[in-house]
């Protein structure tokens, strides 16, 4: 497994207590960085700090669609240091419904965490990259998001709307030391496929033509090279991770 050169790095993971985001956590701690964990479930987050058990990990509980609280935090944490890197990881799924069917309240929860997260946690942190004239923003979108899954509209909206701010931003940002790209993964074996229906599921394994789900260290790759200095012209632009499903 390639080792990347991260020393002297500080990251915000969101979503960072399980899943895609731990895995990233321990990749980054095993390259030399600092790493802070975002997570709404504080039992987690323990639990994560637990297993890591690094001097390098800290954690806050964050709840990225609550403005006030990722401005407070993000304030507190640059009090002290840099913020280097951010991964917008924090989402969910929601449940598989109809538009037609869909619960406004459910719908509207998902684009608050899923778009309206990314967009707090990266109004917050720009300011700091801008003015340390570095950083790298990997926001962690989905296939869903090019291609749309039927039952999942707002999920799919969602991502749809983070790969938008995903450009935007990059385009914003690019005459700076400021990378801004997302990453499109297909389904992977984390603890989000739980909150699936088997069918659903089972649709989704169906598009990949590698005939299999992503595995997360697979993933993880992707995301330490675009955290990397290496990754020093790439900006605005879509990593694809579906196993070839996506045609674009």
């Amino acid at each position: 497994m390639h080792q990347f050169d991260l020393n002297n790095r500080t990251a915000i993971i969101t979503g960072g207590a399980q899943g895609f985001g731990l895995d990233i956590a321990k990749r980054f701690l095993n390259s030399g960085v600092k790493t802070i964990i975002w997570d709404i479930d504080e039992k987690e987050l323990k639990k994560a700090t637990q297993e890591l058990n690094n001097p390098n990990l800290s954690y806050n509980v964050v709840d990225v669609s609550n403005y006030k609280n990722v401005k407070e935090t993000v304030d507190e944490t640059t009090k002290s240091t840099n913020i280097d890197i951010l991964i917008n990881n924090a989402g969910i799924t929601g449940s598989t419904s109809t538009l037609w069917d869909y619960d406004v309240e459910e719908w509207n929860k998902i684009i608050q965490i899923n778009l309206m997260g990314t967009f707090n946690c990266c109004k917050c942190v720009v300011p700091n990259m801008i003015k340390n004239n570095y950083g790298r923003i990997i926001n962690v979108a989905s296939v869903a998001g090019k291609d749309g899954n039927a039952k999942a509209s707002a999920y799919s909206s969602a991502k749809a709307g983070a790969i938008g701010l995903t450009k935007s931003l990059g385009k914003e940002l690019a005459d700076k030391n400021i990378a801004v790209n997302a990453v499109t993964p297909a389904g992977a074996k984390t603890r989000i496929l739980d909150q699936m229906s088997k069918e659903h599921v089972a649709r989704m394994l169906s598009k990949v033509p590698r005939g299999r789900f992503l595995e997360i260290e697979e993933f993880t790759s992707l995301i330490c090279w675009l955290a990397s200095e290496e990754n020093s012209f790439s900006t605005a632009a879509v990593f694809d991770i579906s196993g070839g499903r996506s045609t674009y």
